[in-house]
C-alpha cells in the first residue's frame, strides 16, 4: 500500500534471523559428539546449510536494494536521537574518565535520566549547577560529549560508528 511507512524489508530480514539461527542450532546438534569419521547422520546437514545460504543471499539482495533507495530524513533522525537518552552512556563514560568506577557512573547516569524523565528535560538541557547536585565531578566540558555527533565520533574502536571508521570500511568495500 503506497501510504504504508513501516520498514517491511528490515523487519522481514530480522525475522529470517530466527530461521538461520535455528539452522545453526540444528547443525551444531548434528555435529555434536561425532567420531572422527563420516557418519550417516551428516546427511542431515544439507537442508539447513543450503537453506541458510539461500536465505542469507536473498536477504543481502533485499538490503542492497533497500539501501540504494533509502531516503534519510536527517532532522527527524536528530529529533529521535535527542529524545531517547542515547547520550546517557556518554554521561557515564564521562564520569569514568573523571575517576568513577563504571558501576558507580552507570548508577549516577541512571539517576540523572530518572530526574530528566520526572522533569521533562533532556540531559544536555540541565544546567551545570543541576548536574553538580548529582556529582561534583561534572564540569562544563561535559556538554561537548552529550551531542549525537560527539557520541558517534567517539566510537573509534574496530567496528565502531565514527565517521572515520565508516569511511575506511566503505573504501575497503569499494563503495
Amino acid at each position: 500500500m503506497p501510504q504504508k511507512k513501516n520498514p517491511d524489508v528490515p523487519e522481514l530480514i530480522r525475522g529470517k534471523s530466527g530461521r538461520v539461527f535455528g539452522h545453526l542450532q540444528a547443525l551444531l546438534t548434528v555435529m555434536k559428539g561425532l567420531p572422527l569419521a563420516y557418519n550417516r547422520d551428516l546427511q542431515e546437514d544439507k537442508i539447513p546449510l543450503f537453506d541458510t545460504v539461500d536465505t542469507v543471499k536473498a536477504c543481502l539482495g533485499m538490503m542492497r536494494d533497500l539501501v540504494r533507495e533509502l531516503k534519510v530524513n536527517k532532522e527527524r533522525m536528530r529529533a529521535a536521537v535527542r529524545d531517547g537518552f542515547t547520550n546517557a552512556t556518554d554521561l557515564a563514560d564521562y564520569l569514568v574518565g573523571r575517576g568513577l568506577s563504571f558501576r558507580s557512573a552507570h548508577a549516577l547516569a541512571g539517576r540523572v535520566v530518572r530526574f530528566c524523565l520526572d522533569h521533562g528535560k533532556r540531559i544536555e538541557e540541565l544546567p551545570l549547577t543541576e548536574l553538580k547536585r548529582f556529582s561534583r565531578r561534572f564540569e562544563k566540558n561535559v556538554y561537548a560529549l552529550l551531542t549525537p555527533e560527539a557520541a558517534v565520533r567517539r566510537r573509534r574502536a574496530l567496528g565502531g560508528t565514527s565517521a572515520a571508521n565508516v569511511r575506511r570500511r566503505l573504501k575497503e568495500l569499494g563503495v
